[in-house]
């Protein structure tokens, strides 16, 4: 495997740890050539990796975990990372999604996870907006208009837009929320810890809750044991304990 490292100090730490624990090659990403036939990895989609990862064939993909991930802000369309304690998400061949089959509970409990019940009732629904980053990379133009169309086909809630510089924190909407929905974003996971289904439009994810069930959407408490293992520390990255499960 090659690892491809940017100059970021966030992508070069987190690859330093996945490549010690894979035994992989490291490259500077100003030096890696297409030519090159070794499955790839590397963390986030900027400043290049994201157009190597469109043509790669076989490539692991690290991100911030889905749950219990590094803390972080978002500010005028920036994120910025507080720290690396969290988890990072390993995927294979694809971007996010969760693994299947029954795994066991013993990651998730470590996590210490307050559960909510599902919900019961809810005045809303909240349409998560993707990023800008989002938007270029997955061709996500129009995404807002064309999902509320096809939200309206199968509801008639009033429908609240959220992203992450909006001033009503997620926490307060979820409150009184009826369902979640987005491309993909992490926060719909959230949303189903605090009681609230979560929708999504991503191919990977519809299996989940997709759409057309946004009135009888159902919380899966499985695929949070199955998370759990798709998702390190760095010092497990250090370790090689992600290896035997990716």
């Amino acid at each position: 495997m090659i690892v491809i490292q940017t100059n970021h100090f966030v992508n070069k730490t987190v690859t330093d740890c996945f490549a010690l624990g894979s035994n992989a090659k490291k490259i500077n990403i100003e030096n890696y050539t297409e030519q090159s036939k070794e499955p790839i990895a590397t963390y986030g989609i900027l400043r290049g990796t994201g157009d190597i990862l469109k043509k790669s064939k076989n490539f692991y993909y690290i991100d911030h975990g889905y749950l219990a991930s590094s803390r972080r802000t978002f500010i005028e369309g920036s994120t910025v990372v507080n720290n690396l304690d969290g988890y990072f998400r390993v995927v294979k061949n694809d971007y996010i999604k969760i693994n299947k089959g029954r795994y066991d509970s013993k990651r998730l409990d470590k996590l210490n996870i307050n559960f909510k019940p599902e919900r019961k009732s809810g005045d809303f629904i909240i349409l998560s907006e993707p990023s800008k980053y989002l938007v270029e990379f997955f061709k996500l133009d129009n995404w807002i208009y064309n999902t509320t169309e096809e939200l309206e086909k199968y509801t008639d809630r009033k429908i609240i837009v959220h992203n992450k510089q909006s001033k009503m924190p997620l926490d307060n909407l979820l409150k009184k929320a009826w369902a979640f929905v987005s491309f993909q974003s992490a926060a719909g996971f959230k949303a189903m810890i605090r009681g609230v289904p979560a929708h999504f439009t991503y191919d990977s994810l519809k299996n989940i809750n997709s759409i057309k069930n946004i009135e009888k959407g159902i919380i899966d408490y499985q695929i949070f044991n199955n998370m759990a293992y798709s998702q390190w520390t760095l010092k497990e990255f250090n370790e090689g304990k992600m290896m035997d499960y990716i």
